[in-house]
């Protein structure tokens, strides 16, 4: 056939097709330059490795769909069979097509087949104008029985120059650790068994040149956007092969394709950066905001009443919190769970999604047109995928629970998941969503819950991790499509489904259940190596932590809430006449940075102190930036040494100043910011090079820095 080489924005993508079977993998990184075909011929022809002593006699193909029958030994593309047979494959090419796929995209669509084993695949491999990569495959059952199949998974080449591996795990109210690693021979395979992505789920696999950082090294990374069991890995082979792949997590006998019958893996999104993790966020960032269906209006600052009253819902007192939430400058309430049939604890009434009588006489209404009347939006928690035994959808029906016949999973949070792959479970919970959406008109936002496993999954005796993944992924779509002005978000016992799968599909993700600031400082700093800011739900929660029991003043609490889709989670009616007044001016301060926080490019700082940490957002124009740099803890020097602050134009001059219009917090000598209260005016090259020399601040402390060009 021929060698195709894609590039956009600076990524090359480099496929040798000139053999019978799929195509080899050549490369995938930065951009090799403009070749004709004689250069890619020598390029390709460069790369082969050699055949070595005790060896195959020719060089093993690594391709997207990796086959042992190409001399592949690592972890394979495909794996399945059929009654024991047709347990290997042979693809052979049958055709390749590249189309210009909407702005600036490249599409490159891979036919091949094995008529031997029964079996067709199509591969598509698009590289968006920013860098993006993404690769699924399609395969499709040609033979006269059924196939099982157990992987599907695309596969992708990293050089050897690649020497560490940094991934994310985690737990309830920690997500989003990172850890990090040498990359050495053998496969580091992170695999979700949650039947939901996991609050362990690593957002990005990343690979990268040896000390690599946010500003600088050359890395690789990829997501697998699947909401359900997956796995991404990286795999060292012996003979020298590096790669980088993910797919979705497959039980026994989960997918059984009959014939004519096809299956198609998840996306996996590949990006590649030589400026380190910063660039890596950078491409997926504009490629997320590049979408149709990326929220376009400001994002409101957003009331969840949660924290403020739990289960105590009382028709004044929430007025009461809509009145204060006005006055502060709040542009959305959302009440939180409690409010359905027979629902004062976390023991009963899920699954019963009719609105209480005994609590609410006079239904929903009132409080939505009082909110909806001080000009706010409403919002509403709903946890639709599951039901608590103690509730009359599961007296009604015990049958419609993902369990093992003849027994319940264990129970989690006194709940069970509902089997939405049962279309009459399905049905009745898109009609009783459908109807509380139409009976209430005012209700614009659904704060969307999901809060157990999956655990031993059962639809009709079989697994069913994956077909209720499906039927999650259409109910979503069904209501969208039925409410097309609904905003919804995915909360998942905090950050239990975050990825870019269930991201198609709602408006913005709850990180964490833990609002302590100093917590939510390393959750939304590598939630956000994906996402961008405005998608990353940010509140400022009460004095005392919920969750760890720390106590932070408000300056600390505002300024970490400040750079994401900003709210409040705490008891305003209650608070100081001070505090108010704080609180509402850095409600005020974020609408004003609010275009900037929700549409520059992010950058964090790469700081030798452990206990400092900065990050920024700066206006792709280069004309402003906003910046905040954290204390975590003391230092073993007084003073941290300068805050370098990257990313701006290196020929501009900067005024560097505190942020007006908030109080400054205070440092170690008692004084404000003292000599940066009225601006420091330096080049971009010096701020990026040296840095300022900041007040020393007491530990979680922040500060916030507005940048503005001054010529």
């Amino acid at each position: 056939m021929t060698i195709l080489h894609l590039r956009r924005a600076r990524t090359s993508l480099v496929l040798d097709a000139r053999g019978p079977g799929l195509p080899r993998v050549v490369h995938w990184g930065g951009d090799v330059g403009d070749l004709d075909d004689d250069g890619l011929r020598q390029l390709v022809d460069a790369t082969v490795p050699p055949v070595v002593p005790s060896s195959f006699d020719e060089p093993p193909v690594l391709s997207l769909l990796p086959e042992a029958s190409a001399g592949w030994s690592g972890r394979p593309g495909l794996a399945g069979h059929r009654d024991g047979r047709d347990w290997s494959t042979s693809f052979r090419l049958d055709g390749l097509d590249v189309r210009d796929d909407g702005p600036g995209a490249a599409l490159l669509t891979v036919r091949a087949s094995d008529p031997a084993a029964g079996l067709t695949l199509t591969s598509e491999i698009m590289l968006d104008p920013h860098g993006l990569l993404t690769v699924r495959h399609r395969l499709r059952n040609d033979g006269d029985t059924a196939y099982e199949l157990r992987e599907l998974t695309p596969v992708l080449p990293v050089p050897a120059v690649a020497t560490e591996l940094l991934d994310l795990t985690g737990r309830w109210c920690r997500e989003r650790s990172p850890q990090r690693h040498r990359w050495q021979q053998g496969a580091w395979v992170r695999e979700g068994r949650h039947g939901r992505t996991g609050h362990d789920a690593t957002l990005l696999l990343v690979a990268g040149t040896a000390g690599f950082g946010f500003g600088h090294g050359e890395v690789w990374g990829v997501h697998t956007a699947w909401s359900g069991d997956h796995v991404t890995f990286a795999e060292r082979r012996p003979t020298g092969e590096s790669t980088l792949g993910g797919g979705e997590l497959l039980t026994p006998g989960e997918i059984r394709l009959g014939p004519g019958e096809s299956y198609e893996s998840p996306l996996l999104y590949a990006v590649w950066s030589d400026t380190g993790l910063d660039g890596l966020s950078d491409v997926l960032h504009t490629h997320l905001r590049a979408r149709p269906g990326h929220p376009r209006s400001p994002r409101p600052v957003t009331l969840n009443v949660w924290e403020a009253v739990y289960f105590d819902h009382d028709l004044d007192r929430l007025r009461a919190l809509a009145d204060r939430a006005a006055q502060i400058g709040v542009e959305r309430f959302v009440l939180d769970d409690g409010w359905f049939r027979g629902r004062r604890d976390d023991t009963a009434g899920l699954g019963d999604w009719y609105v209480d009588e005994g609590v609410w006489p006079d239904g929903l209404q009132p409080l939505i047109d009082h909110v909806t009347g001080q000009g706010l939006q409403f919002g509403l928690w709903v946890e639709p995928e599951m039901v608590n035994p103690d509730s009359d959808l599961f007296r009604a029906h015990p049958d419609w629970l993902l369990a093992v016949p003849g027994r319940l999973p264990p129970s989690w949070r006194n709940q069970q998941v509902l089997d939405l792959g049962r279309p009459e479970a399905y049905d009745h919970v898109r009609d009783r969503l459908h109807a509380l959406l139409t009976e209430h008109p005012g209700i614009s936002y659904l704060k969307w819950d999901q809060n157990r496993d999956l655990t031993e999954a059962g639809h009709h005796g079989h697994p069913g991790v994956h077909g209720q993944t499906l039927a999650v992924y259409r109910l979503f779509d069904e209501l969208r499509s039925l409410h097309p002005d609904l905003e919804i978000e995915s909360c998942s016992s905090g950050g239990a489904r975050v990825d870019l799968a269930i991201l198609a599909r709602t408006d913005r993700v709850w990180a964490s259940d833990c609002n302590d600031a100093l917590e939510r400082l390393s959750i939304q700093r590598w939630t956000g190596l994906l996402l961008p800011p405005e998608l990353i739900g940010t509140h400022i929660g009460p004095e005392r932590s919920h969750t760890t029991n720390r106590v932070h003043d408000l300056g600390f609490r505002a300024a970490t809430a400040l750079f994401g889709h900003h709210g409040i989670e705490w008891d305003i009616a209650s608070i100081s006449t001070d505090e108010q007044t704080e609180l509402a001016a850095w409600v005020a301060l974020h609408k004003r940075l609010r275009p900037l926080l929700h549409a520059g490019r992010v950058v964090r700082v790469d700081h030798p102190d452990p206990a400092v940490w900065a990050h920024g957002v700066i206006d792709h124009d280069g004309t402003r930036a906003v910046y905040a740099v954290a204390r975590l803890a003391t230092s073993p020097t007084p003073y941290p040494g300068p805050v370098r602050l990257p990313g701006l134009d290196p020929d501009r001059r900067y005024r560097v100043r505190p942020a007006s219009g908030v109080p400054a917090p205070v440092s170690i000598d008692r004084s404000a910011p003292g000599r940066l209260a009225g601006g420091v005016v330096l080049s971009g090259a010096a701020l990026a090079r040296m840095g300022v020399q900041l007040p020393a601040l007491h530990p979680e402390q922040s500060l916030v820095l507005e940048v503005d060009a001054v010529d």
